[in-house]
């Protein structure tokens, strides 16, 4: 086996607090935190202010991390099965949308731009968000490559969700104007979508294009189709087509106010500013959940990165059904520097999704992880299972534990090695109980995901002119 140092057990809130960029060796070490520490560490938690930024002629976003409330009515254990649970179906309503898609070229440029992203811990949701300039005010919204419209919550708003900030009031933004139904961007909806059942205009009692968002956990988003100025650091995008939402219900979204859609369709950001950005953006995602920021870069410009390691890149996966999301083929795992087998990875088709957090494999390969888990963790004794995670260890008594490197082998012998902290997931505050960090789908027939909580430190280029998804080693912290 391929060991290298080791991980100390401690909470997940100073696991990502504290966890450096993953090393090449096969097992990492950090120091057990005190109950003070993690104490003052959500004592510490107040409302921060997403910044964006210029750099090199590129826009930058700030992205940040949403942490757990320190709410006293629900333990810390139970606010995690809540979160793990909304997850799950994300994956299962994923799963669906796959099914109704159908595949949209975009256009490429060569330009460039950047923006902070950051976790959306203090916002109730465990995706990451990045705050833009809508028609002169602001919107933090949550990042979702796996989503093709970009939508707010609007004034006047029937049913919406408890947000932080302000709700977006088009009557203020003299940029504004609703999108009618005979236009391109009108004919375009159903597809961007996903709904090919009621139309999205109804006659002359509505004469603006409307829109439906629903997903198979029950949440939603309803409005009308508008366009308006969005700003992204600076850069300004005119005429940009989004959702002005006025019925919006969904514990997945947190208190933000909406989504940011990076899918491949016609309507997504990345479609609607090909001529400025070439169809390429990236991001790096931060360990720490507060005081800390990753970037969301739109363009080409490499140098704004800061990886420490070349950048390597695999092919996407053209199909049929592809619809906005970003596929590539898994050829294989290693844990601790054993490669695992599965005939499962004869047609390892995954997506990458910014949106789901914890990493759902088809059965066969779930399996053959956790098999050579098992193995490497035989010391350990094993734990009941806690919400979808069922590879889980009692670390009681025990002051440290010995967490294997953990690596995704893509078309082309391409090597992506999982951070340290995205290896395991520490289910209780004591750390007396960690899981394998990955779930298993229900079938053998569903597309496997690769969640964000395994894409933390990194920087993950999409390029859709050149069809090809590229890695490297970065560390995300940048405050």
């Amino acid at each position: 086996m391929a060991w290298g140092a080791c991980i100390a057990a401690l909470p997940l809130l100073l696991l990502l607090l504290a966890a450096a960029a993953g090393g090449n060796g096969g097992v990492h070490c950090l120091e057990q935190g005190s109950r003070s520490r993690s104490r003052r560490a959500l004592q510490g938690r107040h409302r921060h202010h997403l910044r964006s930024r210029a750099v090199g002629g590129a826009t930058v976003l700030e992205l940040r991390h949403h942490s757990f409330s320190s709410a006293p009515s629900k333990s810390r254990e139970e606010e995690a099965d809540a979160f793990l649970s909304s997850d799950a179906a994300r994956v299962a309503s994923l799963q669906w949308r796959i099914e109704n898609y159908r595949l949209i070229g975009s256009a490429a440029a060569a330009s460039k731009a950047q923006v902070p992203v950051s976790s959306g811990a203090k916002l109730r949701t465990l995706n990451y968000v990045a705050t833009v300039g809508l028609g002169g005010g602001e919107a933090t919204v949550i990042v979702d490559t796996a989503s093709e419209l970009t939508w707010v919550q609007c004034k006047p708003c029937d049913s919406c969700h408890d947000q932080q900030e302000p709700l977006f009031d088009p009557s203020s933004s003299p940029s504004y104007a609703a999108v009618p139904c005979n236009s391109s961007s009108c004919d375009a909806l159903q597809v961007a979508t996903g709904m090919s059942g009621s139309p999205a205009c109804g006659g002359a009692d509505r004469p603006a294009c409307s829109y439906t968002l629903s997903y198979r956990d029950g949440s939603y988003s309803r409005g009308v189709l508008a366009r308006d100025k969005l700003s992204l650091a600076g850069e300004a995008v005119d005429g940009f087509v989004f959702g002005c939402g006025t019925s919006n219900q969904g514990a997945p979204f947190g208190g933000t106010s909406g989504l940011m859609g990076l899918g491949r369709s016609q309507l997504s950001l990345v479609s609607q500013t090909a001529d400025q950005f070439g169809g390429v953006f990236s991001y790096c995602l931060p360990l720490k959940e507060s005081d800390s920021s990753g970037s969301l870069v739109l363009g080409d410009d490499s140098s704004v990165y800061r990886n420490s390691t070349p950048i390597v890149y695999t092919s996407m996966v053209s199909d049929p059904l592809q619809g906005p999301f970003y596929f590539l083929n898994l050829t294989g795992i290693t844990v601790g520097g054993q490669e695992v087998e599965s005939p499962g990875f004869s047609s390892g088709k995954v997506i990458v999704d910014s949106g789901t957090v914890i990493t759902s494999l088809a059965p066969s390969i779930y399996n053959a992880v956790k098999a050579e888990i098992l193995s490497q963790f035989a010391e350990y004794p094993q734990a009941p299972a806690f919400s979808i995670l069922d590879t889980c260890f009692d670390m009681t008594g025990f002051k440290e534990v010995q967490v294997p490197s953990l690596k995704l082998v893509f078309d082309g012998g391409v090597e992506v090695e999982v951070d340290s902290s995205g290896v395991l997931y520490f289910v209780s505050s004591d750390s007396s109980q960690v899981c394998l960090a990955m779930a298993a789908l229900r079938s053998e027939y569903e597309t496997s995901i690769i969640g964000n909580y395994q894409q933390k430190n990194l920087r993950v280029i999409f390029d859709t002119s050149a069809s090809q998804v590229g890695f490297a080693q970065e560390t995300c912290g940048y405050i």
